[in-house]
């Protein structure tokens, strides 16, 4: 069995309480002491050792994130650089003939020539600074839009009236879910087809070839969050998973949208890292509208999205 940092704590604390509980009533029959002041004093320390353990837990995570942030960052850079080599020919050719826009003009969407203007990856300036929604945030959105916890799948079965059945389609593949259950409320899930159905725009008016953005977590019960927790420190008992508000976007992979046409099928390959430029654009729009809160996740590789 496995045993957590706070329950190794929570045991030497109660054995160094009973140990000084022993000695303060030899003491006392020994030179008449009180053992309260005793007993208080070291609960006191041991209550402020353990503070001060968590509190560099967190310093120390908080900096580990941050450290594995700007090696993605990094990354996504090199990686963007070898792609735009790539493409240069390409951009050249699907430029030629655009009209510059006037100040205060509105984008346009297609070029003089009828065909589709191309438009340029944007993106964000900064990941963590553009989603910082943690989970004191959206554990209110939750509360306030989704349904109340159910314990376990067979529990969840008898809820269907309250929420909609998420499956792939073609603007997002599911994968298989083992921690999770394909369900939303209906809120959620409209945002959730807003977002796929805008990220195949994107794709569109930039050219590129159309991928699925992948769903790796939607609903969990009572059940699924206690499971995640014996084996992941990360993740929280009051999950906004549990009220079907809440669901996780891979940004590290997709699934590209295979099609017959010669010409498409001619189109090059898309970075895995221009693709995460191009939800987060998406995304970024969603939350600037109020249409739900973002965090992005270092550790598991996914936006966290949940409904507002």
């Amino acid at each position: 069995m496995v045993i957590s940092k706070k329950r190794y704590l929570q045991g030497f604390a109660i054995l160094v309480i009973v140990l000084a509980v022993i000695r303060a009533v030899r003491d006392e029959r020994a030179h008449e002491r009180t053992p309260v002041t005793v007993v208080e004093g070291d609960s006191l320390a041991l209550a402020a050792n353990e503070d001060t353990v968590q509190e560099e837990e967190r310093k120390a995570l908080e900096a580990w994130e941050k450290a594995q942030e700007r090696k993605e960052m990094e990354a996504d850079a090199q990686a963007i650089e070898e792609s735009k080599a790539q493409s240069v020919s390409e951009e050249a050719s699907q430029t030629d003939g655009m009209v510059p826009l006037k100040p205060n003009e509105k984008t346009r969407f297609f070029n003089p020539d009828g065909s589709v203007a191309r438009h340029r990856i944007v993106s964000v300036r900064s990941y963590s600074e553009a989603f910082p929604d943690g989970q004191d945030t959206q554990i209110l959105a939750a509360q306030k839009w989704g349904v109340s916890p159910v314990q376990n799948r067979s529990e969840a079965e008898n809820r269907k009236a309250e929420l909609v059945f998420v499956g792939s389609n073609p603007y997002f593949y599911v994968e298989p879910l083992y921690q999770s259950i394909p369900y939303l409320v209906p809120r959620a899930s409209s945002v959730l087809q807003d977002i796929g159905r805008c990220f195949f725009d994107s794709l569109q008016l930039k050219g590129l070839p159309l991928h699925r953005i992948i769903i790796t977590s939607v609903m969990r019960t009572k059940d699924d969050v206690a499971r995640l927790r014996s084996h992941n420190g990360n993740a929280t008992e009051n999950s906004c998973h549990m009220y079907g508000t809440t669901f996780d976007i891979a940004y590290n992979r997709y699934l590209r949208v295979e099609e017959n046409d010669s010409a498409y099928s001619k189109r090059r390959t898309v970075a895995d890292v221009r693709l995460k430029q191009i939800l987060s654009e998406v995304l970024n729009d969603q939350r600037k509208n109020g249409n739900c809160y973002v965090k992005y996740e270092v550790k598991q590789g996914c936006f966290h999205v949940t409904v507002r």
